[in-house]
């Protein structure tokens, strides 16, 4: 039997892991979720609910009640994503100290950890040069608290794993959108105002999207063939927002969206953005640092990720209509 520790495992990524590996029921799923979660991504799945809290190492000591017979796996995905343009205090508690932590109970259990990192955490190279993995990061040199964070906790993992020995692996997921976000994020959030006719105009630029179930295919391939002390870029390619635009209003049925704004407009109304949707409640679309995000580098190379860990990328299209026809059985979109 194989025992798969998941922390944030009612997140977004966390909860297409869960639901990947419950196909196979020889596995024992742990579900790490914090305690006032109402865990209702995970309803129904095949996995143990664990409560917990990443910052305080006394609440891990049930989920890591593990027998050291080497067939446990660590899958660390909970994490602080914020985008807005003001500090958040709290992201430096849970991205780097909640990460130790669960990186010492690691060490301490002989279990293998997989840490969901990632591709912010990459020093950007000039414009129309390819990224790939590095091993030794430069937080001063990524913009954006998120990024840095990031950045700081792969150069000590790494750290722990050259001189402590912790079996360790890091994964680097580029933007993420797919079905089962129960959360609404960034990306989900584009695709459910883009359906229900609140975006009238995009942006010019682009990011590399991954599809979600892809990326959680690549993690669990990690925990199995991923290298002692090696980095695994789990991208896509390179996409205008303007081709991804038009593959959501295909996909719902909806008329496509026209007008694509310069970038300096946007960046122009960014700052009214954090306060429009601090009013509604809900993960802003366009902020200084996710414009300053699609007016960068973002082409990465996951080659070696497709050598080492069969790691492969099904079509956009695919991605996009599973996620409208998903958001429409959840009664989400129009």
């Amino acid at each position: 039997m194989k025992r798969f520790i998941i922390t944030g495992a009612d997140g977004f990524l966390g909860n297409n892991i869960v639901r990947k590996l419950e196909g196979d029921r020889e596995n024992e799923i742990r579900a790490l979720i914090l305690p006032d979660s109402d865990g209702a991504s995970l309803a129904g799945l095949n996995c143990k609910i664990y409560r917990g809290d990443v910052t305080k190492p006394q609440t891990l000591n049930e989920i890591f009640d593990l027998p050291k017979d080497g067939n446990n796996y660590v899958i660390h995905c909970a994490a602080i994503v914020y985008i807005k343009s003001t500090y958040n205090p709290k992201m430096q508690e849970v991205n780097v100290n909640g990460t130790m932590n669960v990186a010492k109970k690691a060490l301490e259990t002989g279990a293998k950890m997989v840490y969901v990192s990632s591709v912010h955490a990459i020093t950007e190279k000039p414009d129309g040069e390819v990224m790939t993995e590095i091993d030794k990061f430069e937080p001063d040199k990524v913009s954006g608290q998120y990024a840095k964070t990031k950045a700081e906790t792969a150069n000590k993992i790494l750290d722990m794993v050259r001189s402590d020995g912790l079996d360790a692996c890091i994964v680097h997921p580029s933007g993420l959108l797919g079905p089962n976000d129960y959360g609404s994020s960034h990306l989900t959030q584009l695709v459910i105002d883009c359906v229900n006719g609140k975006l009238v105009a995009g942006v010019k630029g682009g990011y590399d999207f991954a599809d979600v179930r892809d990326v959680a295919d690549g993690i669990i391939s990690a925990c199995y063939n991923g290298a002692k002390g090696q980095c695994y870029i789990l991208s896509n390619r390179y996409i205008e927002v303007k081709e991804l635009l038009a593959d959501i209003t295909e996909a719902s049925g909806k008329k496509p969206i026209k007008h694509i704004l310069p970038m300096w407009i946007a960046k122009l109304t960014a700052p009214l953005s954090d306060v429009y949707y601090a009013i509604l409640k809900q993960p802003p679309l366009y902020t200084r640092y996710s414009l300053y995000t699609l007016d960068t580098n973002a082409r990465f190379s996951n080659q070696k990720a497709k050598r080492e860990l069969g790691y492969t990328n099904r079509p956009l299209k695919e991605t996009v209509k599973d996620t409208v026809d998903w958001l429409k059985a959840m009664g989400r979109v129009k």
